[in-house]
């Protein structure tokens, strides 16, 4: 799998149009595509991490999951395919929730899409974002990243 992104370059700082509105953003989804997963993908997920947030264990700032595996494209600011779930992320927030780290130096924030062998993930509606990533992670068939960086001065 590859993924690609017309709104993030890999390893270049992310658009304040990504970013959440805690620091001026305007919290827009970005723009990912993706290369079909292996033999036996039925959906994908996405996530998006801040490894470097001060918590002692990083920072999630989205989590979808049973997108078809039909689709490989989440357009610049949605929609979202139908049937995809979003739980709440890190931020108590609904859904995703673009970068807004503390002043200092640059996060990272880490964009996945893990391709799975199921049409829906193994994850109520309601459960806690560490139960939804556990079922991500031990099912996952394959996934690819896209790091950007964002920082506040």
């Amino acid at each position: 799998m590859e993924l690609t992104s017309t709104s993030i370059t890999d390893g270049e700082p992310i658009g304040l149009t990504y970013a959440h509105p805690n620091v001026g953003g305007s919290n827009v989804i970005p723009q990912l595509s993706w290369t079909p997963g292996p033999e036996g993908t039925r959906s994908y997920a996405i996530t998006i991490y801040d490894p470097d947030a001060p918590t002692g264990s990083g920072f999630w700032h989205w989590i979808l999951a049973d997108i078809p595996a039909d689709v490989t494209e989440i357009p610049e600011g949605g929609p979202l395919p139908s049937g995809a779930r979003q739980w709440v992320n890190d931020a108590q927030e609904d859904g995703y929730s673009g970068p807004f780290p503390p002043p200092g130096p640059a996060h990272r924030y880490i964009h996945t899409v893990h391709a799975l062998p199921t049409a829906r993930l193994a994850a109520p509606d309601d459960a806690a974002n560490v139960q939804v990533r556990f079922a991500i992670r031990t099912s996952e068939l394959d996934s690819t990243s896209i790091t950007g960086t964002f920082i506040v001065d």
